[in-house]
């Protein structure tokens, strides 16, 4: 009689056992579900969200393509493709055909939308070192100077002013003033 205890026991905790398995795969599912809304939610808040446009290994030092840079950061669309169009440094015509295909990128995503309505800004510009080509210089003596040809990155985000979350808090504003 003690074995049939033992054996009944044995059947009891291994049932109990497969009851949280059961309950552990449902939220393995449950989570799989969560994760892909979440990622579903991130694709489409980058359709309408600020588009990016890189440009990489360009042949020039990241010191003078940020001082063009600095320039067109934060300034509306417009505006920043006439001080790019006037500025004689060699960056801008690079940052010039940059922001172009920024511009093209976000009209790609967004058609529904008029890009004159749009009122497009520079949200962020960023310059990051490229590689490094390394050369060497005579010098006298018999020595030898190294030449570091620089390169860089550009990372260009633009954005819309007008969206309609923005509309709406603006009005929430207004009210409680």
């Amino acid at each position: 009689m003690a074995e049939t205890k033992a054996k009944k026991t044995k059947k009891s905790v291994k049932a109990e056992a497969a009851a949280p398995v059961a309950e552990v795969t449902a939220r393995k599912t449950k989570k799989s579900v969560l994760k892909r809304e979440k990622r579903d939610a991130k694709k489409e808040a980058a359709k309408t969200g600020p588009q990016t446009a890189k440009l990489v290994n360009v042949p020039s030092s990241p010191r003078k393509m940020r001082l063009v840079a600095d320039l067109i950061r934060g300034v509306r669309v417009n505006k920043a493709l006439n001080i790019l169009k006037a500025e004689p440094k060699i960056g801008a015509a690079k940052l010039e055909k940059l922001l172009l295909s920024a511009i093209a990128n976000w009209g790609s995503k967004n058609q529904d939308a008029k890009l004159e309505e749009a009122d497009l800004f520079v949200k962020d510009i960023w310059v990051d070192g490229g590689r490094q080509l390394k050369r060497l210089r005579p010098a006298p003596q018999g020595r030898a100077h190294r030449i570091r040809k620089r390169s860089n990155h550009v990372t260009l985000v633009i954005d819309s002013l007008n969206k309609a979350g923005a509309e709406v808090v603006t009005e929430e504003k207004e009210t409680k003033e």
